[in-house]
């Protein structure tokens, strides 16, 4: 009975986010008490990879944000492309409005995170942290909402989200690249070829995609772009579909292999060594610093102002129109629910700020905003979806 039960909890739908959510708590409670000293051996624990002269050598904290959170790039990528040849954006007219309401979605939470800190040029970097949404958060709340929750609200939140990681991917390659190593960086496009030969001969083993795949990781990581970006390249060269095998696809089977390691292994580990935060001998200058204010009003005000102007402008010029089922109070919802920032954020986060600011923690601001909106967006959520919305997106299209 119990194996029964705990089988049905990872069949939850939210299962993934509720899992990522005790982590990070489990992580505060630590990092604020007398065990704060294991954890902070736990994450700079040294681990270290040396084969004759050639060496690797981080701390557990940069193997898990550098090494195991490739995977979930990676996975990223695998949903990225199926999704564009056969899925919800493989429709050009179906990719307008979460197109734009990503984008409105981004810009508007950096334009308010600067607007807090426009006398702080040094905290400009911080600009893309609340421009993130998390895909397991939102859709984990979304999900306690149940049956009432119209499939065409879940396509138009996950679509979002993709875009949202394109973003995020994009904004990581150009504006978080430190000083770059042309040998390393050439190193690595030189496993491209290789990968596209396999591609090109239908090679749907994964194994050998893998083997180039960690040489091209260890490259960009030599490189000084962020190596998790190697995930996402990787996962371009797997091929969609076997062509012996019409039936067989290589990236829905990896996808589905990685789900659950994703979900319930890198994320969480990943919430757990990144969630840390210590408050003690914290006081109001640290809490209300103009960095986490900026972030968290960025993910709960930028976040749904961005997402509602850009979708009422996109329906004012008649680009397309409310998908069906759907109302402006449930994009409002999605739009609250967008603010819920945690994985990318801190990602993001890290790459910025690195922890190296005694003067605040940004993560508190990504925990404040995240928390914040996704309260919001199931209160919103749940009182629109008692509603009858047949019909509704006849009407609202015409005003």
């Amino acid at each position: 009975m119990a194996l029964h039960r705990v089988k049905a909890f990872f069949e939850f739908e939210a299962a993934g986010g509720i899992v990522l959510a005790l982590a990070a708590i489990a992580a505060m409670i630590i990092a604020n008490s007398p065990l704060s000293v294991w954890y902070e051996g736990f994450i700079h624990a040294p681990v270290a990879i040396r084969i004759g002269d050639f060496e690797i050598a981080k701390d557990a904290h940069h193997w898990i944000n550098d090494g195991l959170m490739a995977i979930f790039f990676f996975l990223v990528g695998l949903e990225l492309k199926r999704e564009v040849l056969i899925g919800e954006l493989s429709n050009v007219k179906q990719i307008i409005l979460p197109a734009g309401a990503a984008l409105g979605g981004m810009i508007f939470p950096a334009i308010v995170y600067l607007l807090f800190n426009l006398n702080e040029p040094e905290y400009w970097k911080g600009w893309a942290i609340p421009a993130a949404t998390d895909i397991a958060f939102a859709l984990g709340i979304l999900s306690l909402l149940g049956s009432r929750v119209p499939n065409s609200l879940k396509v138009f939140l996950v679509s979002i989200a993709i875009f949202d990681d394109i973003g995020a991917i994009l904004i990581i390659a150009l504006f978080y690249t430190s000083e770059l190593s042309l040998s390393s960086l050439g190193f690595a496009a030189l496993c491209l070829p290789f990968l596209y030969f396999l591609n090109r001969r239908n090679v749907t083993n994964i194994t050998p995609y893998l083997f180039i795949g960690v040489i091209m990781w260890i490259a960009v990581l030599k490189s000084g772009i962020h190596a998790t970006l190697a995930g996402v390249v990787l996962a371009l060269f797997i091929p969609m579909f076997d062509r012996t095998d019409p039936e067989h696809s290589p990236v829905e089977e990896v996808e589905h292999d990685l789900q659950n390691t994703v979900s319930f292994g890198i994320l969480p580990l990943f919430a757990f060594a990144n969630s840390g935060i210590s408050l003690q001998g914290a006081g109001f200058a640290e809490l209300f610093h103009s960095v986490p204010l900026g972030i968290a009003a960025g993910l709960f005000i930028g976040k749904q102002v961005g997402v509602m102007l850009m979708c009422w402008l996109i329906f004012k010029l008649g680009v397309s129109t409310m998908p069906r089922g759907m109302n402006y109070q449930q994009i409002y919802g999605a739009a609250l629910l967008c603010g819920v920032g945690f994985t990318m954020s801190l990602f993001i986060g890290g790459l910025a700020f690195g922890g190296d600011t005694p003067l605040f923690d940004e993560r508190l601001g990504i925990i404040m905003g995240s928390i914040v909106s996704g309260i919001a967006g199931y209160i919103v959520l749940k009182i629109t979806l008692k509603e009858d919305i047949s019909g509704t997106s006849v009407d609202l299209t015409r005003h």
